[in-house]
């Protein structure tokens, strides 16, 4: 069983935001893969088979910074193992339209990932983030992460997006290492 988690924060208000990037990239999946979302236990979810296992999409309707609270109770109740889980998240430490995927790591700062690793109370997932690039000099980090993408960053990050969701999908059927070396990209 395979769990992939895109964060982001609910409602219209949030919907075109840099810190939606998970949600985009899990939309775009879900789209690809011809599912819908059904209410979960603080989520929408999604799920279907990939040669004979069991995978899950996991959108947390809990705002990001309470990520963990969504995720906990889907992993508790299928018992999924950490490390067949995936977190589709946005990073300020890269380039809007760079892809990093790692095996492992700690939360950078990222509010998103703290309350996963807080909840689940272990970090051996599996990480794919999308840059969405510094704030400017004087802009706050919040504003930066709930603002939208420029025009000129938003061609860049649109494909990266897609190029995450086809990362997820490939996870399904392929060890992470071989997903990895052909999706990381720098831009």
């Amino acid at each position: 069983m395979k769990v992939v988690a895109g964060l982001g924060n609910p409602g219209q208000k949030y919907k075109d935001t840099r810190h939606n990037v998970g949600f985009e990239a899990l939309d775009v999946l879900a789209t690809k893969m011809g599912l819908s979302w059904k209410e979960g236990n603080k989520s929408l979810v999604a799920e279907t088979r990939v040669e004979g296992e069991k995978v899950f999409l996991l959108k947390p309707m809990t705002y990001m910074n309470l990520s963990g609270e969504a995720l906990r109770p889907l992993m508790s109740f299928y018992n999924v193992e950490i490390e067949n889980l995936m977190v589709i998240y946005d990073d300020l430490d890269l380039e809007p339209g760079s892809l990093r995927l790692r095996l492992k790591g700690g939360h950078g700062g990222h509010n998103g990932i703290k309350s996963i690793i807080n909840q689940l109370g272990a970090k051996e997932f599996k990480r794919v983030r999308i840059g969405i690039g510094r704030p400017l000099e004087g802009d706050s980090v919040t504003s930066h992460v709930l603002g939208t993408f420029p025009p000129q960053d938003k061609k860049a990050v649109d494909e990266t997006i897609q190029l995450s969701a086809e990362a997820a999908e490939a996870w399904f059927s392929k060890p992470f290492n071989e997903v990895m070396n052909q999706y990381n990209r720098k831009n």
